[in-house]
């Protein structure tokens, strides 16, 4: 991917998003600009990673949520409309333990047949922690509070209330080791 990948994916979650979800732009938004501090850390798959963290939301635009599940929407639309990149579609697939909630639809078998979680940990647990170190107005706050966040929005005996956390510890990982990463980083 490059630079250029990088500014259809902000034009394609734009189009998508901002007028009828602003909130879930602004979060895409935040989202991406977490991405690029991890650049350093991503080295050559820094732009893969700005790409799905402004894309990882886009199936919960209206006009593209056919399953209501959104990282399942948003990467078949990535893939049949946009012919995008394998991992990117990957990468906005699986975001954030998607696989997790897939599974409380009823929908893991087919997530996992048309879009195989991506085997490079350091790109999954990146989308995490740019994701869910990210409010839906997308400035940054802390883990803790995004999941107490995401818990309250939707309530705890709901289906993502369940999903959220089931994920919680795999979610808690995967931020520790991208900022384990990025302590280790020179300064």
């Amino acid at each position: 991917m490059d630079e250029a990948a990088a500014r259809r994916a902000f034009q394609v979650a734009e189009v998508e998003l901002r007028e009828p979800l602003p909130r879930r732009w602004a979060h895409s938004q935040g989202v991406a600009k977490r991405a690029v501090e991890l650049a350093a850390v991503l080295g050559s798959n820094a732009e893969l990673m700005l790409s799905a963290a402004v894309l990882h939301d886009v199936g919960y635009a209206p006009r593209l949520a056919l399953t209501g599940f959104h990282p399942l929407d948003g990467a078949r639309f990535l893939r049949d409309v946009h012919g995008a990149d394998r991992r990117l579609v990957r990468l906005v697939a699986n975001h954030s333990l998607a696989l997790l909630e897939a599974e409380e639809r009823g929908l893991r078998d087919i997530l996992e047949a048309e879009f195989p979680l991506l085997e490079d940990q350091v790109l999954v647990d990146a989308l995490v922690f740019c994701d869910m170190t990210t409010t839906p107005d997308g400035e940054v706050t802390s883990v803790k509070a995004r999941l107490a966040e995401i818990a309250a929005r939707y309530g705890a005996d709901s289906l993502v209330g369940r999903f959220i956390r089931r994920a919680e510890p795999d979610i808690l990982a995967a931020v520790s080791r991208v900022e384990a990463a990025l302590a280790a980083q020179p300064r």
